[in-house]
């Protein structure tokens, strides 16, 4: 079922019906090798949607941020620059040592995913993004 939204035109007194487009959904930003993550769209919720980036200064608000292969030093800069509410996400090696999953967890990264199969880092994203929301609600001052 289609929901019309009818318009009136001031000038001419006539309706017009136009059929809004879907809802902005979730957008991860992308730092790093594309090819890594070249079917996680397959695996995300339908409306999510990707965009490369290399610069940190290009993250807009509420987007999921995504680094493929990053440093602790990445992400200590990234929680510098991006607001708190920023998620970021880390993607490695699927034999990244021990201690570059606990590097980049200590250095503010909210979850670090070896390697592995698509549908388990959008899963990830997917949690992620409920966190936010819910943090989001969370911080709703209801007595207003």
């Amino acid at each position: 079922m289609t929901t019309m939204i009818v318009e009136r035109n001031r000038e001419a007194g006539t309706a017009t019906a136009r059929i809004p487009g879907p809802a902005a959904g979730p957008v991860v930003a992308v730092f790093g090798q594309r090819s890594r993550v070249g079917a996680l769209p397959q695996h995300l919720p339908s409306g999510w949607s990707m965009r490369p980036l290399t610069e940190l200064a290009d993250v807009r608000p509420g987007e999921l941020v995504l680094f493929n292969g990053a440093s602790a030093e990445d992400v200590r800069q990234a929680r510098a620059v991006l607001p708190r509410a920023s998620r970021i996400v880390v993607l490695t090696d699927e034999w990244a040592p021990a201690e570059l999953v606990a590097a980049v967890l200590t250095a503010g990264a909210d979850v670090c995913v070896r390697g592995g199969h698509p549908a388990i880092l959008a899963g990830h994203l997917v949690a992620c993004r409920r966190r936010q929301l819910s943090e989001r609600w969370a911080a709703l001052d209801l007595t207003r």
